[in-house]
């Protein structure tokens, strides 16, 4: 269901949350890509709700613009983009915090997220101390040597990316020993099954993996 959470100050923002059926085993806040809470990021949020998770996806570009969903095109891509540099990671990671606090009750919280939201999720791992799950977060790279994982972390690529040449993936290698690190024959946003590239092999084994991953840090 759609709600608005507070964030800094005095401005609310719009989130997308389930509940599971019964008790959740935990929660979960689901971090968007720059094309906005959309439909395959809300459908994110219902697997994982299935899933048994109380989970959240926080509209960062409200900070912006309120409502925005995006098409996976050049035109999407180009708008998201620049609503990603408005909006900004300070701003993004707070609103992570107060995602993760609307669901408290859940119990222990995580973090997922997609593409620019990846690299949202592995800063809310640094510094909110939140187990992660980073899905090809390339604009991770300039972080890598000034912010250190703070809880467990797990990022996935795909060898085929034109978007994270290898030379990238190799630096998480060699700054994140601790993560766990999966690469799959699969190009950018393979996760996503609007996308060019969606690969839904290297995604079903993605899930499971990051569902593991989950149960073993936040239960």
């Amino acid at each position: 269901m759609h709600l608005h959470i507070a964030t800094g100050g005095t401005q609310c923002i719009g989130a997308w949350r389930v509940r599971p059926e019964g008790t959740p085993v935990a929660g979960l806040v689901v971090v968007q890509e720059v094309f906005g809470v959309n439909a395959h990021i809300r459908a994110m949020v219902e697997r994982f709700a299935a899933c048994g998770f109380d989970t959240i996806a926080p509209a960062l570009f409200d900070h912006v613009e309120t409502g925005v969903e995006l098409d996976y095109d050049q035109a999407g891509l180009d708008t998201g983009l620049k609503l990603a540099a408005e909006t900004g990671f300070e701003r993004a990671v707070a609103a992570v915090a107060s995602a993760a606090e609307a669901i408290g009750s859940a119990g222990r919280i995580g973090v997922v997220g997609y593409c620019w939201g990846g690299t949202v999720a592995f800063l809310a791992n640094a510094r909110l101390g939140l187990p992660a799950v980073s899905y090809y977060g390339g604009r991770t790279v300039p972080f890598l040597a000034s912010e250190r994982p703070d809880a467990p972390l797990m990022l996935h690529f795909g060898r085929d990316d034109p978007v994270i040449p290898r030379a990238d993936i190799d630096k998480h290698r060699a700054a994140l020993p601790q993560a766990q690190i999966h690469l799959y024959d699969a190009g950018h946003g393979f996760n996503c099954d609007q996308r060019p590239d969606f690969a839904p092999v290297a995604a079903r084994l993605a899930m499971d993996r990051s569902l593991a991953f989950f149960r073993s840090h936040l239960t």
